[in-house]
């Protein structure tokens, strides 16, 4: 991949494994919107990014080589080899299937803060909700951003949420899930939780530990290790999951989360949450195991 600055903007040539849509319509991330049919802006690190793709040219703009190096280069996974992730996993017909529909998907390295806020507010939602949720708490906690004559805004601290009330918090109209904002935010302050500590973790304790947050199960501690923490071998299990594993590999049984989460920990081991992208956006786009 080639890399050249200009006035503002960056190009990068030759890129491999990238395709706009599946990136950031597989539900991993709620902050970013599709502006024409190869270009989606998002707000991810306190920045405003464009971002825009032709072939296997893409144009990111309002950044520079330094904000590269420093955020985007692992914010999208760059350094990782996806063609050895598809080859590990292509062996499994049905996942063959699914890596050819869903090519170009990459796991985002999101911040851990917001990742963990943004999946205990996806529980029991649908996305545009969830956005909406997200944007109003942005908006209303979050720090304004300008970029070409419009405000953004950044996603909030967890200092700035943890000083915050059901009464205050109640302007974004999360309902049940204020009081679990406030106690995963105010538990993060106080040290509680460390996000540090938890990225280095294994898998199993960062779980539990995220798990000592109100309103947050297995699969939202999933979600957050996932897609915030770098921990690939989760397999996030919801209900669209639990049907399309039940239909492809349990020959339309029914079976239970335990064993789901065993299938892929053995079959998957540490692509799973590669794995369950895939499965995911094929089955959700193709309409498989409804």
């Amino acid at each position: 991949m080639n890399i050249i600055e200009n006035n503002g903007n960056l190009i990068l040539d030759k890129v491999s494994d990238f395709e706009l849509s599946n990136v950031f319509d597989c539900g991993q991330c709620f902050r970013w919107d599709r502006v024409s049919d190869n270009a989606y802006i998002g707000i991810a690190c306190q920045k405003v990014l464009l971002i825009e793709k032709t072939d296997d040219r893409l144009i990111l703009y309002n950044t520079t080589s330094d904000d590269y190096e420093r955020i985007w280069r692992n914010y999208f996974d760059f350094n990782r080899d996806y063609n050895e992730i598809k080859s590990v996993l292509s062996p499994d017909s049905i996942l063959a299937e699914a890596i050819r529909f869903g090519n170009g998907i990459r796991i985002l390295n999101q911040e851990p803060f917001e990742t963990l806020i943004s999946f205990i507010i996806s529980a029991s939602n649908n996305i545009p909700r969830i956005k909406g949720i997200i944007s109003r708490l942005c908006e209303n906690f979050g720090d304004e951003i300008s970029y070409m004559g419009k405000t953004y805004y950044t996603f909030p601290t967890a200092e700035r949420l943890a000083k915050e009330t059901l009464e205050t918090l109640s302007v974004i109209r999360a309902g049940f899930r204020d009081k679990y904002i406030i106690d995963a935010a105010q538990k993060v302050v106080s040290g509680e939780i460390n996000l540090d500590d938890i990225r280095l973790m294994p898998t199993a304790d960062a779980k539990s530990e995220l798990m000592k947050i109100k309103g947050v199960g297995s699969k939202v501690a999933d979600c957050a290790l996932l897609f915030g923490f770098g921990k690939c071998d989760c397999f996030p299990t919801d209900v669209w999951i639990k049907r399309i594993m039940e239909y492809c590999y349990f020959e339309n049984k029914e079976v239970t989360l335990k064993q789901i989460a065993a299938y892929a920990a053995d079959n998957f081991g540490k692509y799973g949450g590669f794995a369950q992208q895939y499965l995911f956006y094929w089955a959700r786009e193709n309409k498989i195991g409804v």
